[in-house]
């Protein structure tokens, strides 16, 4: 007998969430920092619920704040990650989870290849931030 995946199932094998640590951290109104997290693959019902916000169609530059506010599983021990804590994080850490986002939905991985600038050695960085 055969076993039969449940619908909705991951793929055994198939990566589908990539746990980061924020350069800086978001800080939430009690003054506690939240730097790790979890970012989830992202799926077509993402981009398309994303892209059509009524914020999105006004200024597309809300779309990275609309599409990291549906894939973020978790950040620190905040009870859930909406549009306020997207829009509340610092500059450098949107950045970060901007280009998290591009890496695990388009690469498939959070890995960049980088080089020792002494002796020119090259090996990967998982830009993560994740041991």
């Amino acid at each position: 007998m055969t076993a039969v995946a449940e619908p909705g199932a991951p793929t055994a094998g198939l990566r589908t969430e990539y746990p980061f640590t924020l350069p800086r951290g978001y800080v939430d109104e009690q003054g506690r920092v939240h730097r790790a997290g979890v970012l989830r693959l992202a799926t077509a019902k993402d981009e398309l619920t994303a892209h059509s916000e009524p914020m999105v169609r006004q200024n597309a530059a809300y779309l990275s704040i609309f599409l990291l506010m549906r894939t973020l599983v978790r950040l620190g021990t905040l009870a859930s990650v909406d549009r306020f804590v997207v829009e509340h994080l610092f500059a450098s850490d949107l950045a970060f989870l901007q280009d998290l986002y591009r890496r695990v939905n388009q690469q498939g991985h959070t890995e960049a290849e980088v080089s020792c600038p002494g002796c020119g050695h090259e090996f990967l960085v998982d830009v993560a931030g994740t041991p």
